[in-house]
């Protein structure tokens, strides 16, 4: 099922965006009019049948309400058109442990990127989801309204996608934010691979004890002098507000 409103938790903080996908565990019974559904991190939510759709239903209405009244008519014939999120995705990259040569024969390929999506859903009353998320695929893609929100508060996945060293698309757009230029880091990968097989007690712990405490420190040193500010700039988010309308505008082209 799809959620059709954000999912909020305590504090009415926000749990999951608008558009992410769950499984129902419990049904309405009695004059109780909503379901309890469960979301991949093992959040639930108790929502109504207003606020869910059926996850073929959304995809086949947004294939519907994405393709131009001239394809429309040449696929009346056989129905309405099938969902399918590729050419509407502008980046994607992999990002863990495979990104970096740490992977093991038991490792995911995870996938992020971002889609764009198309005019008829964006300005629809449903409005766009803001992710897309498959378990199965290990794969996520935010909207890009969403991910250049998220990259404003420096989230680490957003970071993450930014400097990943495997990018598998991206759409010919002046996409400032995506970075190419990859710091490598071999001490910390040689040590991950050297350290697969090494156990609790072979480790030194009064060392790591030290080390934590020195870069603790460090870390709290380089905070302190770091001439960034704590938000973005004005000049910041009117930058990647331009950067959103210009895209939004030439979606139709790419």
């Amino acid at each position: 099922m799809v959620a059709l409103v954000e999912i909020r938790g305590p504090n009415h903080s926000l749990v999951h965006p608008r558009g992410t996908v769950g499984i129902i565990t419990r049904t309405p019974c009695g004059t109780d009019r909503h379901f309890l559904v469960r979301f991949p991190d093992g959040f639930e939510a108790s929502l109504s049948f207003e606020q869910l759709e059926v996850l073929k239903l959304f995809k086949d209405r947004l294939g519907r309400d994405s393709v131009s009244p001239s394809s429309t008519i040449e696929t009346a014939p056989s129905g309405p058109s099938r969902f399918d999120l590729e050419p509407l995705i502008i980046y994607r990259c992999i990002v863990g442990s495979r990104a970096y040569g740490l992977d093991t024969d038991e490792s995911d390929t995870d996938i992020r990127g971002i889609y764009l999506a198309p005019a008829n859903l964006q300005w629809s009353l449903f409005g766009a989801p803001e992710q897309f998320e498959d378990n199965d695929t290990q794969s996520c893609y935010w909207e890009l309204q969403k991910f250049l929100i998220m990259a404003l508060k420096a989230n680490p996945n957003i970071l993450e996608c930014l400097y990943s060293p495997m990018i598998e698309k991206i759409k010919p757009l002046e996409m400032d934010i995506v970075s190419h230029d990859v710091k490598q880091i071999p001490d910390l990968v040689a040590r991950k691979q050297s350290g697969e097989n090494i156990s609790i007690e072979d480790a030194d712990l009064a060392f790591h004890q030290r080390e934590y405490e020195r870069l603790r420190t460090e870390l709290q040193a380089a905070h302190d002098a770091s001439p960034l500010p704590e938000l973005p700039s004005d000049e910041t988010r009117a930058a990647l507000n331009d950067l959103l309308i210009r895209v939004r505008l030439m979606g139709r082209c790419l």
